[in-house]
């Protein structure tokens, strides 16, 4: 029987990966992320996991320790945040590249200058086009149960690509939540025993990232493209299954109170929660306004957020980063993007908000929706405001 506890969410990823029984573990603490490993640590030298830790010098060789062994058959894990996801920025492509089912837990911090431990989506904005599977935890019980999945997805046959589990840092990794865990039955009969198709093999020596030429590199890149398009159906099914499994449901695109709704605000990561009791005050208000929660950063999710936003008139889009010299925020510009042909679309006002882990109160979200409605209305299409910057 699952049982429910009070843990900090870093020590419930931890806890999820010991129970996927992960072969290797190849990281470097930085800060928010250091809980994990350290914790994944003890519990190797504990013997609860039976695992190899591979103490690496920086995250660049950790990913590269990483490559090594998911190549060779093992069940490969790793943690990051900020700086250490860009230093190992080079090799994260590589992984993707290769079909290297690696699992990565990224605790979104902002990255320098200034420097700054605290949490943003500078980070895995930076490395949105690496070709990895990117999901977003609002929560701990959802960073437990992601983490589960990510190994399913990672690993399925029809998939093979690396995966990224992003949770907010502080906001969520140093948090103690009541998370439940399930049984190692029930997670054993999620995520099956792990058998790479192509893996290594000394006897039977093959080239793997091999140079390539001018004539072939397209060819190769076109059909990395639309193999990562094609997990689309296979992310659906296995989170369908995780939900007959632990009974806690996840989709790409979620809605809240979207019912009726003229304005949404879409969010990612753990202030959705909080934008939430935003939309839920507003409601009270008789404003129709709804949330739209967009968990699957990649594969984009075309399809379900067009159906998501369907016969709104108005769409807010936070973005917890910022794109120098460019529209705004990465996920504004996207969802323009995304929504560009479908029919009567939305007005779209981004909002670039919570840089360097700074708050968002509901109170926040109240004045960013209601403002976004006068933007909205005065037809100032494609603009984006800061929100609460000091003069």
């Amino acid at each position: 029987m699952a049982k429910r506890i009070g843990i900090e969410v870093s020590l419930a990823v931890s806890e999820a990966v010991k129970m996927a029984k992960a072969d290797v573990v190849a990281a470097y603490p930085i800060t928010p992320q250091t809980h994990i490993v350290e914790s994944l640590a003890e519990h190797i030298a504990n013997g609860e996991l039976d695992a190899e830790y591979i103490c690496v010098e920086s995250e660049h060789s950790a990913m590269s320790a990483c490559l090594g062994s998911s190549a060779a058959g093992a069940r490969t894990y790793t943690a990051t945040a900020g700086q250490g996801l860009e230093l190992m920025h080079e090799v994260v492509y590589v992984a993707a590249s290769m079909r290297l089912p690696i699992v990565m837990t990224v605790a979104n911090r902002a990255l320098s200058g200034p420097l700054s431990v605290w949490g943003d989506h500078s980070d895995v904005m930076a490395i949105r086009d690496t070709g990895w599977i990117q999901i977003f935890a609002e929560n701990g019980q959802e960073a437990f149960d992601l983490t589960i999945w990510a190994f399913r997805i990672a690993e399925d046959k029809r998939v093979l690509f690396p995966t990224i589990v992003n949770l907010d840092g502080f906001h969520l990794t140093h948090v103690v939540e009541p998370i439940e865990i399930p049984t190692q039955e029930e997670v054993d009969k999620f995520l099956p025993e792990f058998k790479l198709p192509t893996s290594l093999d000394p006897r039977n020596p093959v080239s793997m990232g091999a140079f390539t030429i001018p004539q072939f590199y397209t060819e190769v890149k076109k059909s990395q493209a639309v193999d990562l398009e094609n997990t689309m159906p296979v992310i659906k099914e296995t989170l369908e299954e995780l939900a007959k499994v632990f009974g806690r449901k996840y989709n790409p695109v979620e809605t809240y109170m979207a019912d009726g709704a003229e304005t949404l605000i879409l969010t990612m990561g753990s202030y959705s929660q909080t934008a939430s009791l935003a939309v839920k005050e507003l409601r009270s208000q008789g404003k129709k306004v709804g949330q739209v929660r967009l968990r699957l950063w990649r594969p984009f999710p075309f399809e379900e957020l067009k159906q998501a936003v369907k016969g709104v008139k108005k769409l807010i889009v936070l973005d917890r980063a910022i794109s120098l010299g460019g529209p705004g925020g990465p996920v504004a510009s996207e969802i323009r993007s995304a929504l560009y042909d479908l029919p009567n679309a939305p007005n779209i006002v981004g909002f670039i908000a919570g840089l360097g882990g700074r708050d968002i109160l509901p109170e926040q979200f109240v004045e960013m929706i209601n403002h976004g409605i006068e933007l909205a209305d005065k037809g100032q299409k494609g603009s984006y405001e800061m929100m609460g910057v000091r003069e």
